[in-house]
């Protein structure tokens, strides 16, 4: 199967490990993610298996995104704009335009998914009946 969009496996390592330094600079986002990573490596190198099978198609990610976000507790809504904007500006130092964008693309339709996700365990914990709109 082709890849999705013209990138090597070093580049998505690399689009990875600057994001994630970006991450823990971060004052909202950095606090977020130390709640539940201690192992940065294994993170990273998972994370980037993710993106591989995401892009590249390649097998070994084994784990469900989804789950992650709607059970870690401690992530809101807000935080995927800030995690977009983040990872946008890794993939603009670290990519070529044509293949920024395209992986933007990926991300963004993604970082809706997830956020969804969140909001709606958010709105199962709600006191009061459900809002019908």
């Amino acid at each position: 199967m082709l890849a999705r969009f013209d990138i090597t496996p070093e580049q998505i390592d690399r689009v990875v490990a600057v994001f994630y330094a970006a991450v823990r600079r971060h004052e909202d986002l950095g606090p977020v993610f130390a709640a539940h990573v201690s192992d940065w490596p294994t993170h990273e190198a998972r994370i980037a298996s993710f993106w591989k099978g995401a892009i590249l198609y390649q097998p070994g990610f084994d784990g469900s995104p989804m789950r992650a976000h709607m059970q870690a507790g401690n992530v809101m809504p807000a935080h995927f704009t800030a995690w977009l904007a983040l990872f946008d500006e890794s993939l603009r130092r670290c990519l070529p335009q044509p293949t920024a964008t395209a992986w933007s693309a990926l991300a963004h339709r993604i970082g809706r998914g997830l956020r969804m996700g969140v909001e709606d365990v958010q709105r199962i914990h709600e006191p009061g009946p459900p809002i019908l709109r």
